[in-house]
């Protein structure tokens, strides 16, 4: 389908002889009679387009340059335009304008001539597809290395927590749980912002939209920014409004936008610097600026930093750290909020300054908060939990945990032993992997799902998948909540205490 050559030309003999020469060279074709047949065509792949240029007024120009712009990054749509012969019309100039890939070939055209050029057009179609297949798997092979690096920071993070635990007033255990956490909180994000850009350029993101005060988001990229900017000494000023701004956003995402930039002007400002953090409602939007006297941008930097992969050059030459996608990921997710992220710096040694605008959510769509809820079952005892991983550090570390927390807590490490697991005494909750060999998650999941009461436990999928398709075959597998790993304890306790709300309502009604 992605070979053919895809002819409109609905006046005069052109579209039927330039079929037959094409199969007579056994080039696959198909001729298009109208508009409407050469869009859906356009729809289901071509290698290229043979058009004439009576065709461009008649609509053809307006259809052809629709598809050149809303074509995917790696397509560049080969089109040959067949002219008049003479001087080239305001027509053809219009389209040498407008229609990128162009190719102009003056009637009457040599048979060979269209069959050579076309040959080495899909040679060069070719390539474009190899291009596309490279970038796919290269997005597969993010997505599968996001899933591999979260399954050892699960128990990691799980055993920095229990030394909180075990030892809270030891002061060389509270250094070194510090570090650690620091450097898995970073190693988190890095592997969630590679995870971002597989979903984004296969288009998986959707975004996860609901009532949100631009306080709780600025208290939680407080939280991921201030030990970077106390390590170099940089203070970081926040300017909020006196009222409260509600948006309707996705909380992460709103959180990752100004935490990225915030990371960055931390970043590039020196020891002991500044940086500005205001906020406010203007006409309808809000406006974050993060302001900083770091080390500036060049003019022409300006337009490259928000490209993905790109790396910022510091101020002696060097490349910087990180991955170069922070900025970029910012600004798509800004953008598929409506919204936009820009910078603006007056130079090398002038600092730098970011603006986000996203739109505002008028007071009445304002919700009250919910409270988390205490992990206790209806009738007074300790919450049963079963923690299902095949990987026994993450099951034992998480089930030590959560018996430090309260939980009654048995752990299993295999789909079947699970299943076994229930059928002796049904829990309250199980938290499952999904990636287990033999028996996975989903199937485990539906085995108990069919056991006599089973339809009351709650049941959480916890893995380093976080894509859409994931998430949707752990709801169709009968899970209740899709955790991505690494998880925080609080997590997992809300969603216990609100399934046991729910219950003590039912009950009391």
């Amino acid at each position: 389908m992605e070979t053919r050559i895809l002819i409109y030309a609905p006046t005069g003999q052109d579209a039927p002889l330039a079929a037959k020469v094409l199969a007579m060279a056994a080039i696959d074709s198909h001729v298009c009679a109208t508009l409407p047949e050469l869009a859906q065509e356009l729809e289901r792949g071509a290698g290229a387009v043979l058009t004439v240029e009576e065709a461009l007024p008649r609509g053809g120009f307006q259809l052809l340059q629709q598809c050149v712009a809303h074509q995917p990054e790696w397509s560049d749509l080969p089109i040959i335009l067949l002219t008049h012969n003479g001087a080239d019309s305001p027509v053809v100039r219009q389209a040498v304008a407008g229609l990128g890939n162009l190719s102009l070939m003056e009637r009457p055209v040599r048979t060979l001539t269209l069959i050579t050029a076309l040959h080495a057009t899909l040679r060069a179609r070719n390539k474009q597809y190899q291009i596309r297949e490279a970038a796919r798997r290269k997005d597969e092979f993010l997505a599968s290395l996001g899933h591999e690096l979260r399954n050892p920071l699960a128990p990691i993070r799980t055993s920095v927590s229990l030394l909180t635990h075990l030892y809270p007033d030891a002061a060389p255990v509270a250094r070194i749980r510090d570090m650690v956490e620091r450097q898995v909180r970073l190693l988190t994000r890095l592997v969630d912002d590679l995870l971002d850009v597989a979903r984004i350029t296969s288009g998986k993101i959707t975004l996860q939209q609901q009532v949100v005060s631009l306080g709780a988001v600025m208290s939680h990229v407080s939280e991921l920014c201030q030990q970077a900017a106390d390590a170099k000494r940089i203070h970081i000023a926040w300017q909020l409004p006196p009222s409260e701004i509600m948006l309707h956003v996705d909380y992460a995402r709103l959180v990752q936008i100004v935490a990225n930039i915030l990371s960055n002007a931390v970043k590039f400002t020196p020891q002991g610097g500044h940086v500005l953090v205001r906020a406010a409602a203007d006409d309808g939007q809000l406006l974050v600026t993060v302001r900083d006297d770091g080390i500036g941008l060049e003019a022409e930097a300006i337009g490259r930093i928000f490209r993905m992969f790109e790396q910022s050059n510091t101020v002696n030459g060097q490349f910087s750290s990180g991955l170069g996608i922070g900025l970029s990921l910012s600004r798509q997710f800004a953008e598929m909020h409506g919204g936009s992220v820009d910078a603006y710096s007056a130079g090398p040694g002038q600092g730098s300054e970011f603006v986000i605008r996203l739109p505002v959510l008028d007071s009445a769509g304002a919700r009250h908060a919910v409270p988390l809820a205490q992990q206790a079952s209806t009738d007074g005892r300790r919450m049963q939990v079963l923690v299902v991983d095949d990987n026994q550090d993450a099951a034992d570390s998480l089930a030590a945990l959560l018996e430090i927390d309260g939980f009654d807590v048995h752990a299993v490490y295999d789909g079947m032993a699970a299943v076994a697991a229930v059928e002796r005494q049904a829990p309250d909750m199980i938290i499952m992997d999904l990636g287990m060999p033999g028996m996975d998650g989903y199937e485990t999941a539906r085995a108990i799902r069919q056991k006599p009461g089973a339809e009351r436990i709650l049941l959480l999928a916890l893995t380093g998948w976080g894509q859409g398709d994931a998430r949707r075959r752990t709801v169709e597998a009968g899970f209740d909540h899709h955790l991505v790993k690494p998880v925080e304890l609080e997590q997992i306790v809300r969603l216990a205490g609100a399934r046991q709300n729910r219950e003590q309502v039912q009950a009391a009604r």
